[in-house]
């Protein structure tokens, strides 16, 4: 109320409070206040109760000072709330003030409502108030709230305003049947330069529509992706009305997954966790207990619950410490993540982890930030990712007692099996009351053989919930007879036993769920899609879309975002047990590295077709690798796929497989050096080069030393880069191996161009460029002819000389079919042409590289190509030209947190 929480202590005074609000100056009947709070089964004296309730919020409503007072009625209570007082009112009334602006065309001035409005939003409705008015009024606001984001975000886009895309995804993810919201999306990355993945958001739509509903988008959607098919113009961004002011706007992190429906319990253990919002230091609790037990569920019920306290940002990492098949998140990999989440380019992380450490500090020290750590493997893990600000919070959960981090402050907070009354409370909520109050002792019987783990509540409740004619009775007795089965490998730790619950429900399954599930279990993990799941098992996708759901609506697996599917790690362990004694497991296995191998071989061909090829062997019989269509697609099929590939690789190793592990490594590579996902890079070539040095095939080893090579170049790390390269050219320099002799020398010459070493580089990049020619390698001569005349240019300034070396790389990229090569020739060119005051050719030249660059996917290449084209423009006299092409610059940059961005919005900022 009032921008301020007046929040009493307690559940029932919070639900009645809930209640007055609202019904907000506007009299509640005493006899209706009660049956809410009560749910129709008031105890004895609950009026007098009700008083006492009323009596504290009547307090802390005066000592607060909001504007709101609490009057006593005939026959009930009013709360009179002052104009503006109430967040929820206040929000509806601007929500109304914006769509009344958009009806007259006034789009600003919509925008500027709506965004008022949501600001005043801290979490969903209501959070935590699990009574019938109350729910129906969340419900109410949580779909106005829906409305008026989507409404603004229209706005802001037909303003030509940049929307942020993450917000977009975020929400399409939370909400995946609103159409709306899919549609802005799609404009917007179509906005951005990212036709590739709004193609691949329109395939995302219609494959859930055609799943979850049996219908296509709508025809304003449909018409959309023709649109975006022909790249109309029409759909380019407006011209905005004044130019675009000099100040970056970043996404504030809102990571937290979804709150847990019907959670239950563990009102002891909130109030305690309570307390950390009362340190005046930086605070951690440590949430513990063992494997099922809600460790999760708890932590983020929590954090939806006290998210408005933490206006800086909710940051959330799985630190996989458990994960029965990938390794535990290192604290490096982790630290990265929260960098990028904090909007740090990947390019501009530090490539040591002390230094890494200390920016992600330096970055939330003075701000309100909540950090969830969630599945740690140990104090170690956590430490370094540990924030040190005043006005920060962290929850850390793990089945280790975190003994080192109570030992230096943490909150100790440790989670039981759920007692007799909080589990039948939680089937209560799952099932309804009707249900288990009709067999009170079959509930009782599924609460006890669950052993009061929610997990296995769940998976029992999803099943029985599902089936709502059969009778709990006989759940509980097919109960029984599944833990008999197990009895022999019974286990002191309740988290052992629940293997009899998985086991129950597993048997419930169709034959091809059942099986489906097993080989799921082989799954490199982290996450996987229906393509994916349907060539582990040899099935098609539309059947394994099929029994992925059903495992879904059986709780075995979960719908982690759109189209992407995951376990919780228990019954990942419960999979890959049952995997082990299948027959099948080893051709799965083989089966899915192939599916992720040849799809990424098929995507490198597509955004660098210059690549040198490595020989692969056909798919297996039942791999039905993903059909990417063009560039743009392979790089957003790369960006879903970027852990799943880095997880195959080290699975690849692990098993044994040394061909698909150095193979996968390379399919990957150019995506994590485009992306900037360079440490991922780095460590990815690292254990490749572990794994494959003992073998000693020499082609193989030349190849990895040189991708590791370059690996450490782009982290500055240049001794072990000459050390590798060394080797690399020792293993070259044999017949056969020119190519890779020359692909040494230029790499080489990067290396040193990047140290300082120009005239060196120089020699290695013309070295590289004999062999080249030696051995007929068109795309490798046009690089080593561009890196030349780039010299030539920068650095000697032989602009004729320069000229003639540019153009022929230009003229040999062209023949190789590559558009990368193309669009860095041409922006050489249109370098080399405006110091020679040919203006109308630079010009030329820095506009097709700017539509190559797009075409290409390469937003980077197109963000660069756009800063030279504005220095001719400028030189030219053309101070406007100037200034859309730096704020087309600088919107790149800044949704790819370049550190660029920043001398663009100097250069705009001379411009006035």
């Amino acid at each position: 109320m009032d921008g301020r929480s007046a929040t009493p202590a307690g559940f029932k005074p919070r639900a009645l409070l809930a209640l007055l609000l609202v019904g907000a100056n506007r009299m509640c009947e005493r006899d209706w206040l009660i049956d809410q709070l009560w749910a129709g089964r008031p105890p004895n004296g609950a009026p007098a109760t009700l008083r006492a309730y009323v009596y504290q919020i009547r307090k802390r409503l005066l000592r607060l000072g909001v504007g709101a007072v609490l009057h006593s009625r005939d026959g009930g209570y009013l709360l009179e709330a002052a104009a503006g007082t109430v967040d929820a009112l206040r929000f509806e009334a601007l929500s109304a003030q914006g769509r009344a602006a958009l009806r007259g065309g006034a789009l600003e001035e919509a925008v500027t409502a709506f965004r008022e409005g949501l600001a005043l939003w801290r979490g969903t409705a209501f959070t935590g108030i699990d009574v019938p008015a109350v729910r129906d009024r969340a419900r109410q606001l949580d779909e106005l709230r829906l409305e008026a984001t989507e409404q603004c975000l229209g706005a802001e886009l037909d303003t030509g305003a940049a929307v942020a895309v993450s917000e977009l995804e975020h929400l399409a993810a939370a909400h995946p049947l609103r159409e709306g919201l899919w549609r802005l999306l799609m404009l917007a990355l179509y906005r951005t330069g990212r036709q590739g993945e709004a193609l691949e958001a329109f395939r995302r739509l219609h494959r859930l529509l055609d799943t979850e509903l049996g219908v296509k988008p709508s025809p304003e959607v449909e018409l959309l992706h023709r649109r975006i098919l022909d790249s109309d113009p029409g759909l380019q961004r407006p011209a905005p009305a004044t130019a675009p002011a000099a100040v970056t706007v970043r996404t504030l992190p809102r990571q937290l997954p979804a709150a847990p429906a019907h959670f239950t319990g563990r009102e002891a253990q909130l109030y305690e966790l309570n307390g950390l919002l009362e340190a005046g230091t930086a605070a951690v609790a440590a949430v513990t207990g063992t494997a099922g037990v809600g460790k999760t569920s708890f932590a983020l019920h929590w954090a939806h619950q006290v998210s408005d306290r933490f206006p800086d940002g909710q940051l959330y990492v799985n630190l996989r410490g458990f994960d029965p098949v990938g390794q535990p998140v290192a604290p490096g990999e982790a630290v990265r993540a929260l960098l990028s989440a904090l909007g740090t380019a990947p390019e501009a992380v530090p490539g040591d982890l002390d230094a890494q450490i200390g920016l992600y500090r330096s970055l939330v020290a003075d701000k309100r930030i909540l950090l969830v750590l969630d599945n740690a493997r140990d104090a170690a893990q956590v430490r370094p990712l540990l924030p040190g600000g005043r006005g920060t919070a962290a929850v850390v959960t793990s089945r280790d007692k975190l003994s080192g981090l109570v030992a230096q402050g943490a909150r100790p907070i440790g989670l039981r099996p759920l007692g007799s009354a909080e589990a039948g409370l939680f089937l209560e909520r799952r099932l309804r009351r009707r249900r288990t109050a009709a067999e009170p002792e079959a509930a009782a019987q599924i609460a006890d053989l669950c052993t009061g783990l929610p997990l296995a509540l769940a998976v029992v409740t999803a099943r029985a919930a599902g089936n709502p004619h059969f009778a709990l009775a006989a759940l509980a007795a097919e109960l029984r007879e599944a833990a008999r089965r197990l009895d022999a490998l019974a286990d002191p730790d309740p988290a052992a036993d629940v293997r009899a619950v998985f086991s129950w429900s597993y048997r419930a399954l169709s034959p091809g769920a059942a099986r489906m599930f097993r080989l799921l279990g082989t799954h490199p993990g982290p996450d996987f899609t229906a393509a994916a799941a349907a060539s582990l098992a040899g099935t098609s996708a539309a059947q394994a879309q099929r029994l992925l759901t059903e495992l879904a609506h059986a709780t075995l697996v979960f719908e982690a975002s759109p189209g992407r599917f995951a376990f919780h790690d228990l019954l990942r362990a419960y999979a890959a047990e049952l995997a082990e004694a299948d027959g099948e497991r080893e051709e799965a296995v083989l089966r899915i590295l192939d599916h992720y191998l040849h799809t990424a071989a098929a995507g490198l061909r597509l955004i660098n077709p210059i690549q040198d090829r490595v020989a692969t062997a056909p798919a297996r019989p039942g791999t039905a690798p993903e059909a990417l269509e063009d560039g743009r697609a392979a790089m957003a099929w790369f960006a879903a796929e970027h852990a799943v590939l880095l997880a195959a690789v080290e699975h690849a190793a692990a098993s044994g497989h040394d061909g698909h592990c150095w193979r996968l490594a390379w399919t990957v590579s150019d995506y994590l050096h485009r992306s900037g996902h360079w440490h991922d890079l780095e460590a990815c070539w690292e254990r490749v080069y572990a794994f494959v040095e003992p073998l000693g095939d020499h082609g193989v080893l030349s190849r990895v030393q040189r991708r590791l090579a370059f690996a450490h170049t782009l982290l500055d790390h240049f001794e072990e880069a000459d050390e590798l390269l060394d080797r690399a050219l020792e293993r070259c320099r044999r017949p056969g191996y020119e190519i890779d002799e020359g692909h040494v020398h230029q790499l080489r010459g990067y290396v040193w161009r990047r140290q300082g070493r120009g005239d060196a580089a120089l020699e290695c990049n013309r070295r590289a460029l004999e062999l080249y020619r030696s051995a007929g390698h068109l795309g490798g001569e046009a690089i080593a002819l561009n890196s030349i005349g780039w010299h030539l240019a920068t650095v000697d300034e032989e602009y004729e000389e320069a000229l003639a070396d540019c153009e022929a790389a230009l003229k040999l990229a062209e023949s190789a079919g590559d558009l990368a090569g193309q669009a860095a020739a041409r922006d050489s060119l249109g370098y080399i042409y405006r110091k020679l005051d040919r203006y109308e050719e630079a010009l030329a030249h820095h506009r097709r590289s700017v539509d190559l660059n797009r075409e290409a996917g390469l937003r980077s290449g197109e963000a660069a190509a756009l800063t030279g084209l504005g220095e001719v423009l400028l030189e030219t006299g053309d101070r406007g030209g100037a200034r859309k092409a730096w704020a087309q610059a600088l919107a790149v940059f800044e949704d790819l947190g370049h550190p660029e961005a920043e001398r663009i919005r100097g250069r705009l900022a001379e411009l006035g």
